[in-house]
């Protein structure tokens, strides 16, 4: 994908991205997890439901959440900085707040970390070239074509 962003210096060149085929929502996951395990879809689904409503719970106030063999979330924020602590404030300095993920590593022998969890058996291939790719509103994502 071509960098579209004037202020980048790579702007101009060509870059690989990750392109998303599908979106995946809870009810799929929940029927997936319904032929894994002994659980019924309509269990699976309102156990993941109020996972949301307790991260959002306790994400609010101010805890990390970390889910063992997935990952953690946390709140983070975008703002302007300032140069004295004085004159910082929160109503003007703030412009909105996030979700920070980090997914669970794993550190081996040589004290290496691993992000593996998500990435095992993951492969790369080049998407068709007369592949429009869709706007997502990210950096040199407007819709253009795969170079």
């Amino acid at each position: 994908m071509k960098n579209n962003n004037d202020k980048s210096t790579a702007y101009g060149k060509y870059f690989a991205k990750a392109v998303m085929t599908e979106t995946t929502n809870l009810k799929t996951l929940a029927d997936r997890i319904q032929r894994n395990c002994t659980a019924k879809r309509s269990d699976v689904l309102a156990v993941l439901t109020e996972l949301v409503e307790v991260m959002q719970d306790e994400l609010q106030a101010s805890h990390r959440v970390k889910l063992d063999g997935f990952g953690s979330f946390k709140i983070g924020i975008s703002g302007d900085c300032v140069e004295d602590p004085k004159k910082y404030s929160v109503t003007e300095n703030v412009k909105s707040l996030h979700v920070n993920f980090s997914p669970e590593v794993t550190i081996d022998a040589g004290n290496k970390k691993h992000m593996k969890t998500f990435l095992t058996g993951c492969r790369i291939q080049e998407i068709p070239k007369s592949t429009t790719l869709p706007d997502d509103n990210t950096e040199g994502g407007e819709g253009t074509e795969n170079p």
